[in-house]
């Protein structure tokens, strides 16, 4: 055999051992459901939506159920900019007077969702866009920010209070892929929408709907137990040990770290947040044997308390993978 004829081959065969070793990971989680938070870097370069959108399609056609869950807080923030209006935050949150959610609504679910769907469809006409008002889907009381012990109103935010999960269950009944922005109706005022975190979405939809995974895409590798040593990114974590690191962490992984925690403590099984700046990273953590980013589950032991210190996120970092830990089970079990 010709030096191309043995290039191409190699080639082949390393694309086979690839589909092999995803093989048993495709068995496992066929028609399993997977919440997917889409944000940070996977959702404003080009590239790497295109990645995302490939992923999803992906999973849809290996036979899992995906559901994606969307925010859009920078195109919240650059359409604020154009319109002259300057954004404002209190405690962490986005101040929403009624001007500024009527733009929220516009964005999340006029631009946002629509480049979304619109990509996914590239591949087949099966993603559907709805937002969190439709049908019913989201409903939540109004929060308010604690500043200096003392609540402050921020406007038309919320905090999940009720999942309908009716219309979801249809569109995944007809093999569609809903993508869903994070608005809901509000429970004490039902003519008005509140915006909602959408991590917070994600993890309260991920419990209604019986997944089998969250998965939540930043601009971080993970949580680390000492930034900025890189060496110690937490690749596995449990509930118990969680709760304890929450209060430690900054404002943009403590939501992220609190939805993974609400999904596992009811009961979705495992819950990841990986780094949406790695292309097909969500296929690297489910279908390799590859972990990347951090799993919170109850198949991992509780550190002992006096080991620990607090944990920090860093929007920089090596890669992190596994750490070694693996249950006896007739079927595959990786960390992330």
């Amino acid at each position: 055999m010709n030096n191309s004829l043995i290039q191409r081959l190699d080639g082949a065969q390393e694309k086979a051992a690839t589909l092999i070793e995803a093989l048993p990971w495709i068995r496992e989680f066929s028609g399993s459901r997977i919440v997917i938070k889409y944000g940070g870097n996977a959702m404003t370069s080009e590239e790497l939506k295109r990645a995302f959108a490939k992923d999803v399609m992906f999973l849809h056609y290996v036979g899992l159920q995906p559901i994606v869950v969307h925010g859009g807080g920078p195109h919240i923030n650059e359409m604020l900019r154009q319109l002259g209006i300057e954004p404002q935050f209190r405690g962490g949150l986005r101040v929403t007077d009624r001007a500024t959610m009527d733009i929220v609504r516009m964005v999340l679910t006029g631009q946002v969702q629509r480049e979304l769907v619109t990509l996914l469809n590239l591949d087949g006409s099966h993603a559907v866009g709805i937002s969190g008002e439709d049908a019913g889907l989201l409903t939540a009381h109004k929060h308010y920010a604690t500043i200096a012990g003392e609540p402050v109103d921020i406007g038309y935010v919320g905090d999940i209070a009720q999942v309908n999960t009716a219309a979801i269950e249809h569109l995944l009944a007809v093999r569609r892929i809903p993508v869903i922005s994070s608005i809901a109706l509000n429970a004490d005022a039902p003519e008005d929408v509140l915006n909602v975190n959408a991590d917070s979405v994600a993890g309260a939809l991920a419990v209604a709907l019986g997944a089998h995974k969250l998965v939540i895409l930043t601009d971080v590798e993970g949580l680390y137990r000492s930034w900025p040593d890189t060496d110690t990114l937490i690749s596995e974590i449990h509930p118990d040990e969680l709760r304890t690191l929450i209060p430690h962490l900054d404002a943009g992984m403590k939501p992220k770290m609190m939805a993974a925690l609400a999904a596992v403590d009811g009961g979705v099984p495992k819950a990841h947040i990986i780094d949406g700046r790695l292309s097909h990273s969500m296929l690297l953590e489910i279908f390799t044997d590859a972990g990347i980013g951090t799993q919170v589950t109850h198949n991992v032991a509780v550190e002992h308390a006096d080991n620990k210190q607090p944990a920090t996120a860093a929007a920089t970092a090596g890669v992190g993978g596994s750490d070694g830990s693996e249950e006896s089970s007739a079927q595959p079990e990786k960390r992330a």
